[in-house]
């Protein structure tokens, strides 16, 4: 597919989405729009405020009453009475939530919002003494997600219930301008794309919609899919049902069909896929023939008595067709089989997947024990800076600061006790202390055991220096460094210590030997006690290892194969337990199964590289740190 189709396609299946967003808001969850700020993502809302939907923007800052819903600070103040109101996803009934950077928005925030479109209520306000009951809210949120490169998404959380994903990142302004729609009808241009729908037009659509069902074989089909593309979440297939069904109705259809089980496998389940779908197995196949049929159907038709020249009589047309007659025609006005179904959904999200899907897929999150270290680094909380988080009750003092707005938000609510004990306006106690919090990120430090042994170690060499100075380049924003550890013969040393200076790593390199024996174990030892001296300092590493896993040399530093192995993997368990990611590149010819068992006793990603290139390596080494 040339890029014009395909920037085509995806610019058509958002201005789709922005349809069906029109006719069920809140079925499908919402849409997670992957766009930097520009002129394509602003185009897209602008379209969408066309549509004149009730959207509540919700931003960053908001806190959990002003979200929820409580006391109107404000008005509390001003009259000295308790005044409540009503939060922003009360607001949104019926409507759309609209989170901008949603990558940003607080983890303490993201449980109330989705428990809110999981149950379709709000928590019940006990301010007052009467009871009062859950307020019904059923909302849809568009999550507006503006990461790039190492930034963060949104919550797997949110992202698991909102159905349809759309990644307008790669989509140029000029394809979208020259593709732009106008906010006419659909009467003056049939040619025209007009995402908003009509007054009438919905009439005509929600009906049909709440009388819309699937059948078995399509239900089927679609969790078929979904196994075969690794995603495990049983509320996805459930989503794509209800994209379907949204999508019959929008082309007025009574019933799912398959050009709407293509589209949600295109927008809801290709975007989730973890895993390459396998292939069909045309040996097991019952329809395929075998290499020994065609004989026997030979054989068969000698033995058969040849055709005969008169045709046989006309049966009367007024008998009726038999029972396995009408089964076979009503087979066919059906549609296709489930298994049949099941391979065109396969192909259609295949034909939708990104060029890189291999090289993100062979590098994807897998289980590790024990705490989770990234590109982000460690979480760490403080009270001087970083990233805001809601306050918590606390006395003020030493790197403590007061916040005043949940103080008084604290205090609000026992006014009407504590006024005939103070003649102040506002009576403040200090279980009403309010403290500041924010997020802290620590660096991350790339560690690279690199193998200078052997007869290659020269071109391996070569290519981790520039793997090494293009990581280089693109971490100083982030003030992330670089430590490396080569082994080669009898030992290993640290070639370089953590740093950041692109000079020092070249001039480090340049002077590395190449040859020797494969002292694996002595460059995971010292590759874990490097991550221990890191992690003390508030640095969280991260391991590559360059090298194709053949150990000679043990930890006291004599030959012996076996010795050396038996050391490796003590080392790599090792590794494991102190719960940082690693990766390790296997620069054999063929995939060694030796060392994807290492990788997975390190509690890593196997990743091989027979050639090794530096973009190739320096691409993979960054997509560990995103995970």
């Amino acid at each position: 597919m040339s890029n014009a189709l395909r920037e085509l396609e995806i610019w058509n299946d958002a201005l789709t989405a922005l349809q069906l967003l029109q006719i069920d808001p809140h079925g499908f969850g919402g849409v997670w729009l992957r766009a930097p700020f520009g002129p394509v993502r602003d185009q897209w809302l602008r379209q969408l405020a066309s549509t004149k939907m009730n959207t509540i923007k919700l931003p960053g800052s908001v806190d959990l009453e002003r979200l929820l819903g409580g006391i109107d600070l404000s008005l509390t103040l001003q009259t000295g009475q308790l005044h409540l109101q009503s939060g922003l996803l009360a607001q949104a009934h019926q409507g759309l939530v609209c989170i901008s950077m949603a990558e940003r928005f607080p983890a303490s925030l993201m449980a109330p919002l989705t428990q809110a479109m999981d149950t379709q209520c709000l928590p019940p306000l006990r301010m007052s003494d009467s009871a009062q009951a859950a307020v019904q809210t059923t909302f849809g949120v568009l999550a507006l997600d503006e990461s790039v490169g190492d930034d963060l998404p949104i919550s797997p959380a949110l992202q698991e219930r909102l159905g349809l994903w759309l990644n307008l990142q790669e989509l140029p302004p000029s394809a979208v301008s020259d593709l732009a729609f106008a906010l006419q009808n659909k009467d003056s241009d049939e040619g025209a794309v007009n995402a908003v729908l009509s007054a009438q037009s919905l009439a005509e659509m929600r009906p049909l919609l709440q009388r819309m069902q699937f059948n078995d074989e399509q239900a089927t089909a679609i969790c078929a899919t979904a196994m075969g593309l690794g995603i495990d979440s049983l509320r996805v297939p459930s989503l794509a049902l209800r994209v379907a069904c949204v999508h019959a109705a929008l082309h007025l259809r009574s019933e799912v069909v398959q050009a709407d089980l293509a589209f949600a496998t295109r927008a809801v389940l290709a975007p989730r896929a973890t895993q390459w779908p396998t292939p069909p197995d045309n040996a097991s196949d019952p329809t395929q023939p075998t290499p020994q049929e065609p004989e026997a159907a030979s054989e068969t038709q000698a033995q058969q008595p040849p055709p005969q020249d008169h045709a046989p009589p006309p049966t009367d047309s007024s008998e009726p067709p038999s029972s396995d007659e009408s089964e076979q025609d009503s087979a066919e006005v059906n549609g296709p089989s489930p298994h049949d179904l099941k391979e065109l959904l396969i192909a259609a999200a295949l034909a939708s997947l990104p060029a890189d899907i291999l090289e993100r897929l062979m590098t994807k999150t897998g289980s590790n024990t024990g705490q989770s270290s990234g590109r982000s680094g460690t979480v760490r909380s403080g009270m001087q800076r970083g990233r805001p988080l809601p306050p918590r009750p606390g006395r003020p003092g030493g790197l403590a600061r007061l916040h005043v707005l949940a103080t008084l938000r604290a205090a609000a609510p026992k006014q009407r006790l504590r006024s005939g004990t103070q003649t102040a306006r506002v009576a403040i106690r200090s279980e009403d202390f309010h403290v500041h919090r924010y997020q802290q990120n620590s660096a991350t430090c790339l560690i690279l055991a690199l193998d200078a042994s052997g007869s290659a170690a020269l071109q391996r060499l070569a290519e981790a220096k520039g793997a090494v100075e293009l990581l280089l380049q693109q971490s100083y924003a982030r003030r992330d460094s670089v430590c490396i550890v080569a082994f080669r013969g009898a030992q290993a040393q640290l070639l370089l210590p953590m740093t950041r200076s692109l000079v020092r790593a070249k001039r480090a390199m340049t002077g590395l030997p190449g040859g020797g024996g494969t002292p694996l174990a002595l460059a995971l030892k010292m590759a874990c006690e490097q991550a221990q001296q890191l992690h003390r300092q508030g640095v969280t590493p991260l391991l590559v290892v360059l090298s194709d896993g053949r150990a000679n040399i043990s930890l006291a530093g004599v030959g012996g194969r076996e010795q050396a192995q038996a050391d490796a993997v003590q080392w790599a368990a090792q590794w494991r337990l102190t719960g940082h990611r690693s990766m390790w590149i296997d620069t054999s010819v063929k995939p060694d199964a030796q060392v994807q068992n290492m990788a997975s006793t390190m509690g890593g990603h196997y990743l091989p590289m027979p050639q090794v290139q530096a973009h190739r390596m320096a691409s993979a080494m960054d997509h560990l740190r995103r995970l």
